[in-house]
């Protein structure tokens, strides 16, 4: 991923002002319409290989904001999410780009479908006001999960890191939404899939609207 991120940076700036109108990115590939648009789209598990194609197109977008002198003619990035979930650690990834990119260029998540497990976050992490869901959305939280075996002392020390990443995860979630700590920690700590209504989900400051 890291690779990929440093050849696009460094040819970034070397395409032609006709390639640079096209910004389509979705985790099928990069598709090339006749409009200037902003969108890319997560329909598919939160792993490393989508999450790489979803930061590259962020920062090509991002980067083009950057050269638009005039910040009026700047343009959002609108952001489909309809996920099962997928890895935390590409999660907290995404989340972190999805931040840094706001310093310029506004987010706006739209939530379809499904959104469950660490796709919660990252459509709450949208820029507020501008964070919509379907009207038959679902949306689902859990605690963050793994699956570890070996010797006692390596499950220990997993578990351990396990803890760190709920509270990052509690901690984030908590910064992007309505939800208190409190009543967070107690949809987690029931030890079950929590569901949400595209209504409930607003109410709670995981969306701004309902579309």
């Amino acid at each position: 991923m890291i690779n990929r991120l440093k050849n696009f940076v460094k040819n970034l700036f070397s395409e032609t002002e006709e390639d640079k109108k096209i910004i389509v990115l979705s985790t099928g590939g990069e598709q090339k319409p006749d409009l200037d648009l902003r969108i890319v789209g997560l329909f598919s598990n939160v792993d490393e290989e989508k999450v790489s194609e979803l930061v590259t197109g962020l920062l090509y977008m991002n980067a083009l904001n950057k050269a638009e002198k005039e910040e009026d003619k700047r343009k959002d990035i609108d952001f489909y999410v309809s996920t099962y979930g997928g890895s935390a650690d590409d999660m907290f990834a995404l989340y972190d780009i999805m931040k840094d990119v706001q310093k310029t260029t506004d987010i706006s998540t739209i939530g379809m479908g499904k959104v469950m497990s660490a796709g919660v976050l990252i459509l709450a992490s949208g820029t507020h006001g501008k964070r919509k869901i379907g009207k038959n959305c679902r949306v689902m939280i859990h605690s963050v999960a793994a699956g570890n075996h070996g010797e006692l002392n390596h499950m220990i020390n997993e578990l351990e890191e396990i803890k760190n990443m709920q509270e990052m995860y509690i901690k984030c979630l908590v910064s992007e939404t309505k939800m208190t700590e409190t009543v967070l920690r107690n949809m987690l700590e029931r030890g079950v899939n929590v569901y949400l209504t595209a209504e409930e989900a607003v109410e709670y400051g995981i969306a701004d609207e309902i579309v």
